[in-house]
């Protein structure tokens, strides 16, 4: 049955379109409350953190905001950027709440996995299972703080929603499924770099990578390529400031597991 033009656009315009909803929701929450809250953590160290991402102070501070001025930096530059800017609190929720909804896309992949189908009641069920998503009270706290939690999550939530699309792809087209679960690998990768915490997590994407269908050698062949992907994606993303904690620190994930880096500290003699 060919679809009506009122039912190709449709389709074709409800990723946009449920991403603009879901944007426009996540920013009238700064609005509503007239500002971006600044919790203990904010004043603690997610502006530090900004600041080290703008400059690094590894020759000027010392556990400035204790162990947490080590963590990975960059995704507290933006709410660093607006506050050197003096931006109101709207506009930095606003801001910060644009960024936080790149999370809708790939939800919403997901939810197209989980209910195919291009019937007006398909595309709602897609749209309030999207909704229902972002409903948490956990999810919505995030939205009128300095949190990075959802920009760390953003990556993972790609990651997921790629292996899905790898999932629903033909087993006639491996190429493409190769190639989405090393994207879906890439991305889980990156989400590591962001938040090491997402580790967990990621060892149980290859459960995910498996679910295309093809024989149990290109299952294998899948698996394998996106693990790759992935130590690549994380060394991509996280090389750069873990190459300054070993600089400075003698370890890349400083203050973690820094027994571990003390004999390869000795062996490449490197002194604190």
């Amino acid at each position: 049955m060919t679809p009506t033009p009122a039912a190709e656009i449709a389709r074709r315009s409800e990723p946009w379109v449920v991403w603009l909803l879901g944007a426009i929701a996540m920013a009238s929450v700064p609005v509503v409350l007239g500002g971006v809250g600044i919790s203990w953590d904010g004043l603690n160290h997610h502006f530090y953190l900004g600041w080290v991402a703008a400059q690094p102070r590894f020759d000027q501070d010392y556990a400035a905001a204790s162990y947490q001025a080590y963590q990975f930096p960059y995704l507290y530059w933006p709410a660093y950027v607006l506050a050197k800017a003096n931006a109101s609190g709207v506009v930095a929720g606003v801001v910060l709440a644009l960024l936080q909804s790149l999370a809708v896309p790939p939800v919403w992949l997901v939810a197209r996995a989980c209910c195919p189908g291009d019937r007006w009641i398909d595309i709602a069920l897609r749209t309030v299972g999207v909704a229902l998503a972002f409903l948490g009270g956990v999810t919505l706290s995030l939205l009128d703080s300095t949190s990075n939690d959802m920009f760390a999550a953003i990556p993972l939530l790609w990651a997921i929603a790629l292996s899905f699309v790898a999932a629903g792809t033909p087993a006639a087209e491996p190429r493409r499924v190769l190639l989405w679960c090393a994207l879906s690998g890439i991305c889980a990768g990156v989400a590591v770099a962001f938040k090491l915490s997402n580790g967990p997590l990621v060892l149980l994407m290859p459960l995910a990578w498996l679910m295309p269908a093809g024989t149990v050698r290109q299952r294998a062949i899948r698996v394998l390529l996106a693990g790759v992907a992935t130590i690549a994606g994380c060394a991509l993303a996280y090389g750069y400031w873990g190459w300054q904690l070993w600089t400075h620190m003698g370890n890349p994930v400083y203050p973690f597991y820094d027994a571990w880096f003390e004999g390869l500290r000795n062996m490449t003699g490197w002194k604190r």
